[in-house]
């Protein structure tokens, strides 16, 4: 079944990343960080791009399958994926800390919990996927894949019939077969031609998502950088599965009380990865104040928390 793909299908992507993930465990768990730190701490930083697999998952080769009805993926691999996140935040913990022999010990959790994902993996979700999904839904997987990247040294080759990746900042292409009304060049107070709404929303330097009124991602804006990663897969989604389970009953108790007009925004600010990120959500309503849905607002403020005082030069000069 698996020897039959060929290069660049995202299955055969995953299980060469899935070889490389049991090299590195077999390596890292026969190395003492007390006797080589720097070579423990090097392998741990390899492991840790699996986060590239599990974001490629979550954001699209779980979309697809519930596309086709299949949203186990989704509720129950997704914890699965943040246990083990928790995990290697922990050795991380650990290894900056010195803490030696505790990061040799969670090391073992770790390589526990990833060997039984990969075998999960190969024997469920992979054989699944490949009864349950189309040719053209692994075409349009592997273009998407382009945003989010991988854990192998090189990229993986194009898979077959799929054209060639362009990415956004380079994408001058003018489209005739989207139809628009007559009067979609019309906005609030001004005139817009369509390629200029979307380069302005591709400047913006702020991740926006909109949730129609049905509940599902309508659009996502697509700037040079991103607070969180986003890929063509999301589009139409339910946004229950847009979030992490131990976040999405906040977010749906949010699209509940958008809903029933008990409120109108919620904000939040926390730390990611080093950075402040400050996430606001926003009641979408008609001039009938008809709910028609929720945008969502993220924004990296960590920079913009260090201003002081004023700067009323021009920095070039």
């Amino acid at each position: 079944m698996y020897s039959e793909l060929s290069e660049g299908h995202p299955i055969r992507t995953y299980l060469r990343e899935t070889e490389l993930i049991e090299n590195l465990l077999d390596e890292i768990m026969r190395t003492d960080p007390s006797e080589d730190y720097q070579k423990f701490y090097n392998l741990f930083n390899q492991l840790s791009t699996v986060e590239k697999r599990f974001q490629r998952k979550e954001n699209q080769l779980f979309p697809f399958l519930e596309q086709h009805g299949w949203t186990n993926p989704s509720q129950n691999m997704w914890s699965f994926h943040d246990t083990i996140r928790d995990m290697f935040r922990l050795v991380r913990k650990n290894l900056e800390e010195k803490d030696l022999v505790g990061a040799k010990n969670n090391m073992v959790y770790v390589e526990e919990n990833l060997q039984r994902l990969l075998n999960i993996e190969y024997n469920i979700l992979f054989a699944r996927a490949l009864d349950i999904l189309s040719e053209d839904d692994w075409i349009k997987m592997r273009q998407g894949e382009e945003e989010i990247g991988w854990m192998l040294p090189t990229p993986p080759p194009p898979y077959p019939n799929e054209s060639t990746y362009i990415h956004p900042s380079m994408d001058t292409t003018l489209r005739t077969d989207v139809v628009f009304d007559e009067k979609a060049q019309h906005y609030n107070e001004g005139y817009m031609t369509i390629e200029q709404v979307n380069l302005l929303l591709k400047t913006l330097p702020v991740d926006i998502t909109f949730v129609d009124e049905h509940d599902k991602v309508i659009f996502y804006n697509r700037g040079e950088e991103r607070v969180f990663p986003r890929s063509a897969g999301i589009i139409g989604r339910e946004v229950k599965f847009c979030h992490p389970p131990k976040s999405v009953g906040t977010v749906l108790k949010i699209v509940e009380a958008f809903r029933n007009g008990t409120q109108n925004e919620a904000n939040f600010w926390f730390n990611y990865r080093g950075r402040l990120i400050y996430v606001r959500y926003f009641a979408v309503r008609d001039a009938q104040k008809n709910y028609k849905g929720v945008i969502e607002m993220s924004q990296d403020i960590t920079d913009i928390k260090t201003i002081e005082g004023e700067r009323r030069l021009l920095e070039w000069e």
